[in-house]
């Protein structure tokens, strides 16, 4: 993309009697333009993460009510949604998802719009969306409810990552957006693994399989995966009610990066979209972790484009400035035999971790610029 991507940004500053954090979002969104997206009696998906039980450094709900309170006043009707996770834990499901969500404070009164999981109860219910010059993702499985809507906006925390780096507009989008069987295909390269401790026999996930990829053993009354057939879609994986079923996390992460730049293009291909980043909390793992570990460094600001890859390179750039926490994940890793320091917060912090492969594949792909013009708004 030719050019610099203008990316408008706050910090949580604040005078007494003055604007909380909340007006600050609404004044820097509308700054950054959001008001010229025809919003009026359009359906409008703010994608976020509710945060996994025991995790605390997820957004405050105030923050989605800042964001749909502007989308309401430009006429728009907003809801809130996520996609369930590939993972056993309180997200796999819609239902378990609702009830994760409303411990979390995301209420329609606090978040000021409903809730909906967007790849319906068993995270089976997804579209299937050709990426635009995509390279790795043929098709990319979403959340049906995500490509329903008419605008779509992501409201994302920047945070660190274990495999990613960070995570941030890109990985709100790619990673949140797919279905069950969109995040198995992002994360694994393989087949799925059967523990037949947990199989319970009742067959739901052979109803879901296409290709003869699932064998029924009746007189164990197990299922089996044949390997001849199975293509790995993990339309299965979704299906089992138990957790019986699950994938190896074995896909390269440059390969994972790349599928997520490409599933993130497929979301926001061909419909208005606007990002928003909130750089606070800034723990050193994902929100899907059922806790939270001390911040790599002090909050940041509040991050508003049109672009999701320039918002993602300019928090990055920002976090790296800033002076570190002390008592923080970071210092472990540098405790660790055979650590070696690179100044960079992200990598240091997870030295197992890679983001360059996202950026490169995202500016390759037209999903966004990785050079910006960072606007400072009061």
């Amino acid at each position: 993309m030719a050019g610099k991507s203008k990316v408008y940004w706050t910090d949580f500053r604040t005078i007494a009697f003055g604007d909380g954090p909340a007006e600050k979002l609404k004044k820097l969104v509308r700054k950054a333009g959001i008001g010229d997206i025809d919003m009026n009696g359009k359906f409008v998906a703010v994608k976020m993460h509710f945060g996994e039980k025991g995790n605390m450094s997820f957004l405050r709900p105030n923050y989605a009510k800042a964001v749909c309170d502007v989308v309401r006043e430009m006429g728009g009707k907003p809801f809130l949604t996520d996609c369930n996770t590939m993972y056993p834990g309180s997200r796999k499901n819609a239902l378990e998802h609702l009830y994760c969500a409303w411990e979390n404070g995301f209420s329609p009164l606090s978040a000021g719009a409903p809730v909906i999981i967007a790849d319906g109860l068993k995270g089976t219910d997804d579209v299937e969306i050709p990426v635009e010059g995509g390279e790795y993702v043929r098709n990319a499985k979403i959340g049906r409810a995500v490509m329903d809507a008419d605008v779509f906006i992501s409201l994302a925390h920047f945070k660190g990552h274990e495999m990613t780096g960070f995570g941030g507009a890109i990985k709100n989008i790619g990673m949140g957006c797919g279905s069950r069987a969109g995040k198995t295909e992002q994360h694994s390269n393989g087949q799925p693994i059967i523990d037949e401790t947990l199989c319970r026999g009742c067959r739901a996930c052979l109803r879901e399989c296409a290709n003869s990829g699932l064998e029924f053993d009746s007189a164990k009354r197990k299922m089996h995966v044949n390997t001849n057939n199975c293509v790995g879609c993990g339309r299965c994986l979704g299906a089992c009610n138990f957790d019986a079923i699950s994938f190896a996390n074995d896909a390269a992460i440059e390969m994972l990066n790349r599928k997520m730049a490409e599933y993130a293009k497929a979301v926001v291909q061909n419909r208005p979209s606007f990002h928003i980043n909130i750089a606070q909390d800034i723990s050193p793992n994902c929100d899907c972790h059922g806790e939270n570990d001390a911040p790599l460094v002090p909050n940041i600001g509040m991050f508003a484009s049109f672009d999701p890859l320039a918002i993602d390179v300019a928090c990055r750039d920002k976090c790296q400035e800033a002076p570190r926490n002390s008592n923080t994940q970071l210092h472990d890793r540098k405790k660790e035999k055979g650590f070696r320091e690179t100044g960079d917060l992200f990598i240091d912090n997870n030295p197992d971790s890679e983001y360059e492969s996202l950026i490169e594949h995202a500016v390759r792909i037209g999903l966004g610029n990785r050079d910006y013009e960072l606007v400072f708004c009061k």
